[in-house]
């Protein structure tokens, strides 16, 4: 048909083509996980950004201890490329759910240096199939955390999140790791909203419970009673050197005055003690 054209309307529709070539979006670049071992997904636009190492050293973490090894054998598993499952880390604040996640991750990382952590925002939750789809099949082994997961905004959200884990056709990448962590066992919202019917509030609640379904691995942490909060704080103090008289008392005064007790109380009495006795701290 183009040899039926006037000669003359050959260099228009040469430059008509290069006009919708340049207006046409560029492919997106690959990836690149080279240049660290964790990374934040952020959405517009879509990219990796890298961030610095964990600094928290996984023996530091006291009080989870049953926690921390069921987790880490998990992942150990999943970096061998052996079966491994999905995890639900759920509990009160301050019971060190993404700490543990991090730091044994940075464990995990020293031994399989293919691992990568991917952080995502909970309101990017409809992006998950999509980026699970980009990191398919890729050389390395990701781990996609997501903390303080829970769905405020409805069904739409668990629906993402139970589409992702369960792959579509295609079945779920091989190569990545969906942990999250949660306040609330089956990740559901705290208020009613009463605006919907008896019928659709009961089939967003079902879908929602039906996600926590997918997380093969559930990691509860319970709060902390007194015992094993001074047991915390004691740790500590050994560890860097900070004792002082009526160190229990103190302690308990510092937790009555956060109302909780937890293992994030015990270490910012830890950093209030340290900067009181004019020491450094390596966190």
């Amino acid at each position: 048909m183009s040899d039926s054209l006037p000669p003359e309307m050959k260099p228009l529709l040469d430059r008509i083509a290069d006009a919708l070539d340049r207006l046409a979006p560029k492919p997106a670049p690959e990836p690149d996980f080279s240049g660290a071992r964790l990374y934040r997904f952020d959405l517009d636009p879509p990219r990796f950004i890298p961030a610095p190492d964990y600094a928290l050293p996984v023996d530091l973490l006291v009080g989870v201890e049953r926690q921390k090894d069921r987790f880490a054998e998990n992942l150990r598993r999943f970096a061998l490329g052996l079966p491994a499952n999905n995890a639900l880390l759920w509990g009160v604040r301050g019971t060190g759910k993404s700490s543990m996640v991090k730091a044994v991750f940075m464990a995990a990382s020293a031994e399989h240096p293919a691992l990568r952590l991917i952080e995502l925002d909970r309101d990017h939750l409809h992006a998950l199939p999509g980026l699970f789809h980009s990191l398919r099949g890729r050389p390395e082994t990701f781990v996609v955390l997501c903390d303080d997961l829970s769905f405020e905004d409805g069904a739409q959200a668990a629906k993402s999140l139970k589409s992702a884990l369960e792959g579509g056709v295609e079945g779920p990448p091989a190569n990545v790791l969906f942990v999250a962590t949660s306040n609330r066992r089956h990740l559901m919202p705290r208020g009613h909203d009463e605006t919907k019917g008896l019928i659709a509030a009961a089939e967003d609640a079902e879908e929602q419970v039906s996600v926590s379904d997918r997380f093969g691995l559930w990691l509860g942490f319970p709060p902390m009673d007194q015992p094993a909060y001074l047991e915390a704080v004691a740790h500590y103090v050994d560890r860097f050197g900070l004792q002082v008289p009526d160190l229990q008392t103190r302690a308990l005064q510092w937790a009555q005055l956060r109302g909780s007790r937890s293992g994030r109380v015990a270490w910012q009495f830890i950093r209030d003690l340290a900067g009181e006795l004019g020491k450094t701290l390596p966190l």
